[in-house]
């Protein structure tokens, strides 16, 4: 179900609800499309894949528990022809809910009970995370050069990351780690400052979400954690580019 409100729709962003509980999905869709957003409402599995077709959302809100399919297949099937942030919802508090749903390309989660002032800040901070250059413009000034570490190469200007000639697909938040990383090779980056570059500064939730999107990116690049040749590990300080 979308919901329309008063303004201009091509200036506003769309933000689809996903929760099997009708009450929560229309409270939490109101409060957001209150907020100046366009929203749109799906109670199962099946329905929020559908609808992330037919609204092209900006960002998701993914209950994980969903009936015909849950949320980390809504995620895995969603990821398939969009790269819409996706913030998962979820009433189960351990590692293993969070850590799955971000393997299949989540860029964060909200844990259960939450408040709407919660999950419209959460809405804003990804919304607020910068996009370098945008796909469809073409820079006026001469394009950066490809960053090359060994196999790996990364064009920032179309976001494209290949291994030896091989596309890698990367979702926005995994592209941005890298870019964020691969910008400043030297700099061992703590995790607070990638969520500060990729995120926002006034980011809140588990900065162990940046070890989970970390492992995803290293496991599409076939770079062992234990033996990294793209990301390094630095052992109680953080990450940083390797030589390749």
């Amino acid at each position: 179900m979308e919901t329309s409100q008063t303004g201009s729709p091509a200036t506003r962003a769309r933000v689809l609800v996903v929760d099997d509980e009708r009450d929560i999905a229309e409270m939490v869709s109101d409060y957001i499309g209150r907020a100046g957003y366009l929203t749109s409402e799906a109670y199962s599995g099946p329905d929020a894949v559908t609808a992330a077709r037919d609204f092209d959302p900006d960002v998701i809100m993914l209950d994980l528990g969903l009936p015909g399919f849950d949320g980390v297949e809504v995620c895995r099937q969603v990821r398939m022809f969009s790269d819409c942030y996706i913030l998962m919802l979820t009433a189960r508090a351990d590692e293993v809910a969070r850590v799955v749903g971000l393997s299949v390309g989540a860029d964060d989660y909200i844990t259960k009970p939450f408040s709407t002032n919660e999950v419209l800040a959460r809405i804003q901070a990804v919304l607020r995370r910068p996009r370098r250059t945008e796909p469809h413009v073409r820079p006026s000034v001469v394009e950066e050069p490809a960053r090359v570490f060994g196999d790996l190469r990364i064009e920032v200007p179309g976001r494209e990351v290949t291994v030896a000639g091989t596309p890698v697909p990367l979702t926005r938040t995994e592209f941005d780690l890298l870019d964020a990383l691969s910008g400043r090779p030297k700099l061992v980056f703590t995790r607070r400052a990638l969520i500060d570059e990729v995120w926002d500064t006034g980011w809140m939730g588990d900065e162990h979400v940046v070890d989970v999107h970390i492992g995803h990116i290293r496991g599409k690049l076939g770079d062992d954690a234990n033996s990294a040749k793209y990301i390094e590990t630095i052992r109680s300080v953080g990450y940083r580019m390797g030589k390749g």
